[in-house]
C-alpha cells in the first residue's frame, strides 16, 4: 500500500526547520518516529499511515530535528525537550490543536513529553516500545544498542551497514526490503553523528501516572532495544492503559505485525 503525501517545511525556534509529510482529512493523528541512522517519519510508518488515511484521519508525519528532511545541526545536544518543542511548533503551524499521538521508541518519549507540556493536546497515545522510561544504563546494556555501533557518520558507511542496522530492529529479517534500506541510507548519509552521540533523554517513568488519557501500547518480546518489561510500568502507573505483547517480534511491531497493529490501533481510535 503506497501513499502520496503533501510535504511542508516549517521554520521553528533556533533557526531550525522541521519537515512534515501529510495526507488525508479528518481528526489528526501524528506519527512520531524513533531514532537511528536514516530514520524519518515516512520510512518508520510506511506500512501504517496509508491505513489511517483510508480510515478517515488526517495523518501527519514529522521528521524529527536531526532526521529525515529536517535540519540536522551539529555541535548541540539532542535533548528530548528539543525534539518535543520543535515538533510542537511545526504542528501548531499546521493548525493541529489536538491529536492522537503515535510514537515508536524515541517517538514514544516525545509523545509523553508533549502530553506533559501541553495538557489536552494528546487525546490518546498509541505507543510501540516507547523509550524514555528507564535509566540510560538499562538501554545501553541492551544487545541492540551494542549492535548499532557502526561507521555511521563516516564516508565508509555503506548500504550494507544500513541494512544490518535496520535488521537489528526486527525479529524476522524478511520484513525489511531493499526500498526501505535505500530510503534510510539516503537520509543517513546527510546526518551528523551528534544526533546519536549527543542524544540526551530523561527517565519519564516517575511521571507516568500523569498520563490520564487512554493509552494503547505494543511491544515485541524479542525487542533488543527497549526491554518489554517496560509495559508493566504503564499498567501499574497509568489509569487507562492497555498493552499487547507479541512473540517473535522485535522493536518494530508496526512493521513486523503491521496488519494487526493497524487493526487494533484503528479500533482503539474509533472507540
Amino acid at each position: 500500500m503506497t501513499q502520496d503525501y503533501a510535504r511542508t517545511t516549517y521554520a521553528v525556534s533556533g533557526g531550525y526547520e522541521i519537515a512534515m509529510a501529510e495526507a488525508g482529512e479528518g481528526p489528526a493523528v501524528v506519527f512520531l518516529h524513533g531514532s537511528g541512522p536514516g530514520a524519518s517519519g515516512t520510512s518508520n510508518f510506511r506500512s501504517n499511515a496509508p491505513a489511517f488515511v483510508a480510515a478517515g484521519y488526517r495523518v501527519l508525519l514529522p521528521d524529527l530535528i536531526g532526521y529525515g528532511a529536517s535540519s540536522k545541526p551539529e555541535g548541540i545536544d539532542y535533548t528530548l525537550q528539543l525534539f518535543a518543542d520543535t515538533v510542537y511548533e511545526a504542528l501548531a503551524q499546521a493548525g493541529v490543536t489536538s491529536a492522537v499521538l503515535v510514537g515508536n521508541s524515541l517517538g514514544g518519549g516525545i509523545a509523553m513529553q508533549l502530553a506533559f507540556d501541553h495538557p489536552g493536546f494528546a487525546e490518546k497515545l498509541v505507543m510501540m516500545a516507547p523509550g524514555c522510561i528507564e535509566e540510560l544504563p538499562v538501554y545501553f546494556a541492551m544487545p541492540g544498542i551494542a549492535k548499532m555501533k557502526s561507521s555511521f557518520g563516516s564516508p565508509e558507511f555503506s548500504v550494507a551497514d544500513q541494512k544490518a542496522l535496520i535488521t537489528n530492529l526486527v525479529y524476522d529479517p524478511s520484513s525489511i526490503d531493499d526500498a526501505l534500506v535505500a530510503e534510510r541510507f539516503a537520509v543517513a548519509r546527510t546526518q551528523s553523528k551528534d544526533v546519536l552521540a549527543r542524544m540526551r533523554t530523561p527517565n519519564l517513568a516517575p511521571r507516568l501516572g500523569e498520563l490520564a488519557m487512554p493509552i494503547l501500547g505494543f511491544w515485541g518480546l524479542q525487542d533488543d532495544f527497549c526491554p518489554a518489561s517496560g509495559a508493566q510500568r504503564f499498567l501499574d502507573a497509568c489509569p487507562d492503559a492497555r498493552f499487547m505483547t507479541f512473540n517473535k517480534v522485535g522493536h518494530w511491531v508496526q512493521v513486523e505485525r503491521s496488519e494487526e497493529f493497524n487493526r487494533y490501533a484503528l479500533a482503539f481510535l474509533r472507540d
